[in-house]
């Protein structure tokens, strides 16, 4: 008997606690930043896309894989490009595509044609660097806004002409003959 006694006197002390929480004084409004944000209804979470970004494999091109956050355009993909392998595509990725300090000019001309102009230091491109920028923008999705839709059609890569521009010299590359982009 002792002991149901005892057990109902802290059943009975734990209740009157619990009890007594419940009344939490009013207080005024406590000032803690800035209100809350994220999503605002109707508007889509960026999503990371992958893109295939061409280096060379031991002299040959080969599509490397790049997760880069929506919303993509022609000119991030390119300045990604310039900005070469990151330490774990350098293992086997070389470029002959030099690192800009400010991002290339994109234009999508008539047809199926990009121009790029670069800055006006850039040595004129080696046959390779510019295979590099053809294959990179025809392999690109035609979703994003800044590349014509001509990078694939049926299935098939379509051709794609890239003019790369600089002081006092000009390229001109197809994208016909280019290696497939990365598969998951």
């Amino acid at each position: 008997m002792k002991g149901s006694r005892l057990t109902a006197l802290l059943v009975g002390f734990a209740a009157a606690l619990t009890l007594s929480a419940c009344g939490v004084p009013p207080s005024d409004v406590i000032e803690a930043g800035e209100p809350a944000s994220g999503v605002s209804p109707g508007s889509k979470p960026s999503v990371p896309v992958v893109v295939s970004l061409y280096f060379l494999d031991d002299g040959a091109l080969k599509a490397y894989p790049r997760k880069m956050a929506e919303p993509v355009d022609l000119g991030t993909v390119l300045g990604q490009l310039f900005d070469g392998p990151t330490n774990g595509e350098s293992v086997t990725a070389t470029t002959q595509l030099p690192r800009l300090a400010n991002a290339p000019d994109v234009t999508g001309g008539s047809g199926h044609g990009v121009s790029i102009k670069l800055p006006d230091d850039v040595a004129p491109l080696s046959h390779p660097a510019v295979l590099q920028l053809a294959c990179t923008v025809a392999h690109v999705s035609g979703s994003f806004a800044a590349l014509p839709k001509a990078a694939h059609r049926d299935g098939a890569l379509a051709s794609t002409n890239v003019h790369v521009l600089g002081n006092g010299w000009t390229r001109t590359q197809s994208a016909d003959s280019c290696p497939e982009p990365w598969q998951p």
